[in-house]
């Protein structure tokens, strides 16, 4: 839903009812994945898209009737492989997509408190899960914040760890719970990628962040590094200060990444003992095999089981044989993407 938010927006501000068609299953090659949606108004009009062409006009039509009646519609497509073809697929699949008036036209107050909570949750880029009822002839939403808050009237506990366990994976997915169903769809923080050490690796890094859509985040207590390191795509934040007394600051979870990268123990340690005992999706550590025995060792010291010390990725990247800077900053964006699309 987040890549037609701005088209919502325009239509709520219009105070134009619409339903919203959302992919909630596919099997074989979809043509768009789970979660991807589509705002249908009386008129017929479409932002957004539910299969790339495929499934369109037969989704309008029955969003026209939601609008209508005021209940969802749960509808099951198979792809064929004929139409896949015409939307660039080398073979067809299926997907279920459910259709419903959206929240915010909704005739219940609360629904429509969960819309204006949700939206604020995406604007100020706190991460959060919607849950929506598949089982039932009305519509029923809970919002669920990544702090565990619920927005909604009695959500079981075993529900809203199930929501939450879909945040952590990132991952839109129907849960099952007491004999009903329910989708799960993920809003996630934007991600962030924090940086210890201005290397010359960073700079490269920082440019190669940017377009994925990352948050780049550069810390380095040396003033040299932190302050004369020319970044022809600057990062989002740079602060000068050790790691012990930036880190502290953020909130890590399944949208932080962290790369420590200055080669110097008294900079690099530190950050991974913060870093180890966060949530923090991602850690991985500049230096070779023999450096990274080294770290181990220091970690053990420091109190870190060995099950604590594997999380971290080293040496770093993707093994492409990267020698210079750039393709070093490319290995360890391509295993960091990885990582956020594990679960995917």
């Amino acid at each position: 839903m987040l890549d037609i938010l701005p088209g919502i927006d325009e239509w709520i501000q219009q105070k134009k009812p619409f339903a919203l068609a959302t992919v909630i299953h596919t099997w074989g090659s979809s043509p768009r994945p789970i979660g991807s949606a589509m705002a249908v108004s009386g008129e017929m009009e479409m932002v957004g898209s539910v299969s790339g062409g495929c499934v369109e006009g037969v989704v309008v039509l029955e969003a026209v009737e939601v609008l209508k009646s005021g209940k969802p519609r749960h509808l099951q497509f198979g792809v064929s492989d004929e139409d896949a073809w015409s939307v660039g697929l080398s073979c067809g699949g299926k997907l279920d997509v459910f259709v419903e008036k959206f929240l915010a036209f909704n005739e219940q107050e609360d629904e429509k408190a969960i819309w204006k909570k949700l939206r604020t949750a995406v604007r100020n880029n706190s991460g959060c899960v919607l849950l929506n009822n598949l089982s039932e002839n009305q519509s029923r939403h809970f919002l669920v914040h990544a702090g565990g808050e619920v927005v909604g009237v009695s959500l079981p506990s075993s529900l809203k760890e199930k929501a939450l366990q879909a945040f952590r994976e990132r991952k839109n997915q129907i849960i099952e719970e007491e004999g009903m169903e329910w989708f799960a769809q993920v809003f996630p923080r934007k991600n962030q990628l924090f940086i210890v050490g201005a290397a010359h690796i960073t700079v490269d890094l920082v440019a190669l962040a940017n377009p994925f859509g990352f948050e780049t985040i550069v810390i380095d207590p040396r003033g040299v590094f932190a302050n004369k390191t020319q970044f022809p795509v600057p990062p989002d934040q740079l602060f000068a200060n050790w790691p012990e007394e930036v880190l502290p600051e953020f909130t890590f979870d399944a949208s932080s990444f962290a790369v420590v990268l200055s080669h110097d123990p008294k900079i690099d340690d530190p950050a991974l003992h913060l870093l180890l005992k966060s949530q923090v999706a991602y850690i991985g550590a500049l230096g070779s095999s023999r450096t990274h025995a080294k770290r181990r060792a220091r970690l053990q010291k420091a109190g870190f089981s060995d099950e604590d010390i594997q999380r971290i990725h080293g040496p770093i990247g993707l093994n492409i044989h990267a020698k210079t800077a750039k393709e070093i900053a490319l290995s360890i964006m391509a295993e960091i993407i990885s990582v956020k699309n594990a679960y995917l």
